[in-house]
Order: structure tokens, then C-alpha cells, then sequence
């Protein structure tokens, strides 16, 4: 497999200046070809490199977006202030972080997001990532390509695929950042299905065949029915139904319990219930930084204290900072989680 530029891409626009470099390439994946959701193998990629690198060898971090999170998100400021990008480069800028290559990686499908899994249901995400684009940039950039000098870092779905990024493949990361990521999914997912259940009622009939047909045109709006679309892409990822490449076995029935042998096929990707397989990997890396706002509204504090609480009676280093906040509050938090990965990965 391989990945290859396939046009020149206009410079990422932000309305700060930028002491290092931000590029926006255009990619093209062989892994993407032919997935089952027909969506694009063309893909925006943006890398930034500090100021002054030049040839020396630096570390690299890989970001990965939330559910149906898009690359553009990491380019717009919050309430008009500094966006994660401008605010790490000032860090480095500053020299309150050490330097190192940033990459901002497209894993976005018509169904919201891969999970960063591979599966029938919307394509070869894991191979991507970790088999395309990390040797992409360790090709075009000047990183310390090992294991221990490349970290992951992500937001909800996104920190969910630094967990099992880590775990699936641990030859390629030698640290983690997850902010509210997936986990403890009894807890962050099921109270979705009733959800979910009474809004394919209400606006499909009850039919996941209506579902799908509208949710493939292209005005449809998945915010009208989030956790219907959510669900559902969520289920693509971990419950493909392989004699259907593109669509999902769902997980619950029509009032929203959950259909046993189904949502097994679920808790086999849940991180709290893989830490245990990869306990030797996940205990030999470098950094493991873990958060999430004690007001989640996907409960998603008690699936890291659930993943800590695993850590911690594996052996595991990591940290844990639970804080008065949301969902949505854990953004803030990205830059200092960087700082811990990098100095870690120097």
C-alpha cells in the first residue's frame, strides 16, 4: 500500500501568521480505493513543521478527529481566539514546547467516521493511518521515524483512535493522548440506542432501509437525528454486516435494547476490555495522558476512570485528569496533553 501526492494544494489558511510551516497536501490512498461506502481515496493532509527545524530529526505527533469531525475544524479558532494549530506553534514559537512535526489526518466517511478500524462496513481506516500516511510523512519530513519518538492524540472518537491505534499496532506509537476517547462502551454508547431507536420511529417509520436512503442523499442534515447517524456509523465500524459491504447489524432492537450477540461483537473493541491483551505494549510506552470533563455528556469520565482504573491494575503508567467540564471542554486541554507527549517522545 502506499500513499501519494496527487496535486499541489493551496497553503492552509489562518488568519494568524505562523512561525513554523503549515502545509495542506492532497493525497491519494491505495488503502481507500474501492471502499464500501464509495467515499473519496483523495484526501486533505495537513503537517506542520516549527520554525528552524530545518534537517534535524524531530518527533512527530498525529492527530485524529472526533465523529464526523473534519480536517477544516483544526484551522477555526474558538470564541475568535488562537486554534489548536496556532496555539501549539506558539508554544514552540515560545520554546514552551519542544519542537515537533504535526500531522492532521482526514479519516472522515459519509457515515461520520471509521473509528479508525479496518472493516466491511466503510473501509481500511487503520491501514491508512498507520501503513500509508505515518510512511508518508516519515518519507517527505525530517522525524525520528521509531516508535518511540511518534505519539497519537485525539478527541472522543478521535481519542478512541489513539487508544486503539496504540493497541492494534504498537510497533508504531510510543505515546498517547486520549481526551475523552471512547470507552467503557456500556456506558458512552448504549444510552444512545433508546435514543436512536425512537428517532428512526418518529422519522423513518422504523425502517433502517428509509434510514439509509435518505441518509445518502446529498442534502441530507445528520444533525436533525444525530444519534441515529451516530449510532449508525458507529455500527458500520464495529458490527459490519459482511454479507452487505457498506451497512451495519445494528446493535438493539426497536426499542432500543440491545440485541446480545450483536452488541458482543461491540465490547470486543472497547479499550478497557482490550488493555488487558496489550498490557506488555501499552506498558512500554513512553506517555499515556488521559482526560475527560466530570460533566461528559457521554459519560465519557467514568469510561476513563474505568480505563485507568484497568491501567493502574495492569501496570500501566499513564495519567488521569478528571476536570469541571463538558464534552466540549477537553478542546482546551489538547495543547498541554501535546507538551506532555512531545518532551516524553523527545
Amino acid at each position: 500500500m502506499s500513499l501519494r501526492e496527487v496535486e499541489a494544494a493551496a497553503p492552509a489558511s489562518l488568519e494568524r501568521p505562523l512561525d513554523g510551516t503549515l502545509e495542506r497536501l492532497t493525497v491519494r490512498s491505495e488503502a481507500l480505493e474501492d471502499n464500501p461506502l464509495g467515499d473519496s481515496p483523495v484526501r486533505p493532509l495537513l503537517v506542520y513543521t516549527p520554525a528552524g527545524a530545518g534537517e534535524r530529526r524531530l518527533p512527530s505527533v498525529y492527530f485524529l478527529q472526533g465523529f464526523a469531525g473534519r480536517l477544516e475544524e483544526w484551522l477555526a479558532g474558538a470564541d475568535s481566539g488562537p486554534n489548536t494549530i496556532e496555539q501549539l506553534d506558539g508554544m514552540m514559537a515560545a520554546g514552551e514546547c519542544p519542537p515537533a512535526i504535526l500531522v492532521f489526518v482526514d479519516a472522515f466517511t459519509s457515515r461520520g467516521g471509521s473509528q479508525f478500524l479496518n472493516s466491511t462496513g466503510c473501509g481500511r481506516y487503520l491501514d491508512y493511518v498507520c501503513d500509508e500516511v505515518v510512511r508518508f510523512v516519515d518519507a517527505r519530513y525530517p522525524t525520528l521515524a521509531e516508535r518511540d519518538h511518534r505519539g497519537v492524540s485525539g478527541k472522543s472518537s478521535g481519542g478512541y483512535g489513539a487508544l486503539i491505534l496504540s493497541m492494534l499496532r504498537p510497533e508504531l506509537f510510543g505515546g498517547l493522548a486520549s481526551h475523552a476517547g471512547d470507552a467503557l462502551f456500556e456506558c458512552c454508547y448504549q444510552p444512545v440506542f433508546p435514543v436512536a431507536a425512537r428517532q428512526l420511529r418518529g422519522e423513518f417509520g422504523g425502517s433502517w432501509e428509509r434510514f439509509e436512503h435518505r441518509a445518502a442523499q446529498p442534502d441530507f442534515e445528520w444533525r436533525q437525528c444525530a444519534a441515529l447517524f451516530a449510532a449508525y456509523g458507529t455500527a458500520c465500524a464495529y458490527s459490519p454486516d459482511r454479507d452487505r459491504p457498506g451497512r451495519p447489524l445494528m446493535p438493539f432492537d426497536e426499542v432500543g435494547r440491545p440485541i446480545e450477540d450483536i452488541w458482543a461483537q461491540w465490547l470486543t473493541f472497547d479499550p478497557v476490555r482490550l488493555a488487558e491483551a496489550h498490557a506488555d505494549s501499552l506498558r512500554g510506552m513512553r506517555r499515556i495522558y488521559l482526560d475527560a470533563g466530570r460533566s461528559d455528556e457521554f459519560f465519557l469520565d467514568l469510561g476513563a476512570q474505568a480505563l485507568s482504573d484497568e491501567f493502574t491494575r495492569l501496570g500501566v503508567e499513564h495519567t488521569l485528569e478528571l476536570f469541571d467540564g463538558n464534552h466540549d471542554g477537553v478542546d482546551a486541554r489538547m495543547p498541554r496533553a501535546v507538551f506532555e507527549l512531545v518532551t516524553a517522545l523527545q
